[in-house]
């Protein structure tokens, strides 16, 4: 082939030469051109006459990269599972998990759910169809509990016959666990198929331990739906980033395309919150493709995921009306549907490209809000008005008496993060590497969108050292999207932190990690001292080394101190009023009190209550409105009449609640009832009081009429009083 082109050049160059009369330029080239022809023809001959040794360098890049592949799985794997053992022995530390034999559930906030592995999952059907949770009702607690986990974790305790030898809570709080190893494990891999370093895998699961306290609730309480949710969302994110990236094959674009898949539907499936999780990941990915930096079909092909998980999972959770009426569906019709009738969008000089950019942004948006409207009317979505209320209270839109928006504007995980947060991330420092990773990022592909707009062509196939545009890279531009949007949410609501931490820390490792990265600054600066692509590869080993290094001379200590030190967080009064009901009264008691105690003793006696922990429930919540009326500056009758309409046989009053000091911005319970009951006005800066009666909860105490007509005391010790609700009413003067 080499001849034979050489061949066809020196026929082309003749009559050429010809045609002009054979010129002295001519005769150079024409030689030039020849002595290239035979040296190629020489090297030709040699590779042909030598066995063809150039095949060998590529038999060993290949045995290299899947030496790199094995490595790097064992690191993941290997990080992953000391994390979990990590984990599994500070729990152990914490709780006295193993040696305290009463209570155990109790102290797994929210404790409920628990409940549905150790004594309560039973057939399918008596779980949708639950008389024995809330007093007076029968509600689907798969859907309103969200139990496709404890439902899942309790057919494979039975199958592998676990129950011989481990106990219910135990194989529930072990499985739990694991799934944060999975987390870690999906840390690395994503950091890990950015930067293309298995070192850089390494360094996210370092910060991402070191900042556990700011990255995930796994510590503080087992059972959340987060702690499920969060590791097969970190699943799909990794697997999105594979698939996004340029430089993939087609077997490994397959695999990540089938794991973006499950994970998406099983992410749906566990959490009733993850498709306003899932919006903000598609919206990212919106942004992508209205500026070309992924090819369209690959947009195609996750929207038929994002398509198919939703219609999947609504019909899983008994076609709820929340995942039909989602701002996700809504986005994927609009951006579908737009893109379909404007497909000349990303055609033509840069002036019409940004009009037609806002165009679509606006068709889009419209579009979607359109169709959010149809869907709320053909299915209605009760939650839709009392988000919105909330947020107006959040943001000081409007002032409200109404006691639910208030308690949830009172929330920690809800309100805006203090200083303390980032002076944490500060210490790890995460968050100087974030931030310079960031701004080389987002300087890159703000570069490479001009580039686009302006029709030009970005670089999409296999790239090399000393490319060094980190921009073009549509995984990388993704993350920058995914971590800003995320990054600004946690600066309105403190819990979306467990969201933004640990892909700050992925984020920050790939870029300190990757040659890429140091190569692009290093083009701007225009480095000649040194060549750039040999400084690059030093930088991305020797910063991430003596990162690593500073972080295992700070916080090893810290970690080894931790599993050495036995904490005591047992309470032997909730523990005894755990025991008194198990053991003296009878299994048809219906409970009423504050909604995190009754979800521990809905855990650790099966009682039926009046309420539960859950904040996402509207219903639920104006349950523990009516329940929290114990506190309130309302009359024994009144009170009275409240917890018999929700059939409570007994009702517990807490000391905490009762005495509790004055809180910052009148979040204690009782400044919230008192507000929302019209008995404290606030005018002028002045504090009105209009009620007749004293604090229940206090006067309940004396003993004396009328409270004792109503009310007997039952059980008391230091943190806790019963009171039996009086089914005959005693006149006591």
């Amino acid at each position: 082939m080499t001849g034979l082109r050489c061949r066809t050049s020196d026929t082309f160059q003749v009559a050429k030469e010809d045609e002009d009369k054979r010129s002295d330029n001519g005769k150079v080239n024409d030689e030039a051109a020849e002595e290239d022809c035979e040296q190629k023809e020489d090297a030709s001959n040699k590779r042909e006459s030598t066995g063809r040794p150039s095949e060998h360098p590529s038999a060993l890049n290949a045995i290299q990269r899947v030496l790199r592949l094995l490595f790097g799985c064992l690191a993941a794997a290997v990080c992953g599972t000391l994390y979990a053992a990590y984990l599994s022995a500070f729990h152990e530390r914490k709780f006295w998990f193993s040696t305290r034999q009463v209570g155990k559930a109790s102290r797994c906030e929210p404790a409920i759910f628990v409940l549905f592995v150790c004594a309560r999952v039973t057939a399918f059907y008596e779980l949708t169809t639950d008389d024995g949770t809330l007093a007076g009702q029968t509600i689907n607690a798969v859907e309103r509990l969200s139990l496709y986990p404890e439902l899942i974790t309790s057919y494979i305790y039975r199958v592998s016959g676990s129950q011989d030898f481990v106990e219910p809570i135990y194989f529930y709080v072990g499985t739990v666990l694991a799934l944060q190893a999975v987390y870690a494990t999906a840390l690395f891999v994503c950091s890990w198929l950015m930067s293309g370093t298995w070192a850089a895998g390494a360094l996210a699961v370092a910060w991402y331990v070191v900042s556990r306290a700011d990255a995930t609730k796994v510590e503080q309480a087992v059972p959340l739906r987060e702690n499920w949710a969060l590791p097969y969302y970190a699943c799909q994110v990794a697997a999105l980033t594979g698939f996004l990236s340029n430089n993939i094959g087609l077997a490994a674009e397959l695999l990540c395309y089938l794991t973006m898949s499950a994970t998406t539907l099983t992410f749906l499936l566990v959490w009733e919150h993850s498709h306003y999780v899932l919006f903000v990941q598609a919206f990212c990915l919106f942004l992508l493709d209205s500026l070309d930096l992924v090819p369209p079909r690959k947009m195609s092909d996750i929207h038929k995921v994002y398509f198919s998980s939703l219609l999947l999972a609504a019909f899983f959770h008994f076609h709820t009306a929340a995942l039909l009426g989602s701002p996700l569906l809504s986005l994927l019709i609009g951006s579908g549907l737009v893109r379909y009738l404007q497909q000349t969008m990303k055609k033509g000089p840069l002036v019409a490209r940004v009009l037609k950019l806002f165009l679509y942004f606006h068709l889009v948006f419209s579009t979607g809000v359109t169709f959010h409207y149809f869907i709320k009317k053909v299915v209605p979505v009760s939650e839709g008005q009392f988000v919105w209320k909330f947020l107006e209270v959040k943001f000081g839109l409007n002032t409200t008496n109404d006691f639910v928006s208030n308690f949830l504007a009172c929330q920690e995980s809800l309100r805006s993060p203090g200083q303390d947060l980032f002076l944490r991330l500060t210490r790890t420092s995460v968050l100087p590497f974030y931030l310079l990773v960031l701004a080389v990022c987002v300087a890159s592909a703000l570069q490479a969108v001009c580039t686009r707009l302006s029709g030009q062509p970005t670089q999409s196939g296999e790239r090399r050292p000393e490319d060094g545009h980190v921009g073009e890279r549509p995984e990388v531009v993704y993350h920058v999207f995914h971590t800003l949007i995320f990054g600004g949410l946690t600066l309105l609501f403190d819990g979306m932190k467990y969201f933004w931490t640990p892909y700050v820390c992925a984020f920050a490792a790939f870029g300190v990690c990757s040659p890429d990265l140091w190569m692009t600054v290093f083009r701007w600066l225009r480095v000649k001292s040194v060549h750039p692509v040999v400084l690059s590869l030093i930088l991305s080993i020797a910063v991430p080394t003596i990162i690593g290094f500073s972080l295992w001379r700070e916080y090893c200590p810290r970690i080894l101190a931790d599993l050495s030190e036995l904490q005591e967080l047992y309470d032997p009064d909730a523990a005894e009023l755990i025991v008194w009901i198990r053991t003296r009264l009878p299994a048809a008691a219906v409970f009423a009190g504050s909604p995190q105690l009754l979800g521990a003793v809905k855990a650790g006696t099966g009682a039926a209550v009046t309420g539960l922990p859950l904040h996402s429930d509207v219903d639920m919540l104006r349950r523990s409105e009516d329940t929290y009326q114990v506190y309130s500056m309302r009359s024994a009758e009144e009170v009275y009449k409240i917890l018999t309409s929700r059939k409570a046989n007994y009702v517990i009053v807490e000391e905490s609640l009762c005495n509790q000091l004055t809180s910052e911005r009148g979040c204690r319970v009782k400044d919230l009832l008192d507000v929302a009951n019209g008995h404290v006005v606030h005018d002028n800066g002045e504090t009105l009081a209009f009620s007749r009666h004293r604090r229940f909860c206090h006067e309940i105490k004396t003993n004396r009429s009328p409270y004792a007509n109503y009310f007997t005391r039952v059980f008391w010790n230091r943190s806790y009083h019963v009171y039996r609700v009086n089914a005959v009413i005693s006149f006591q003067y």
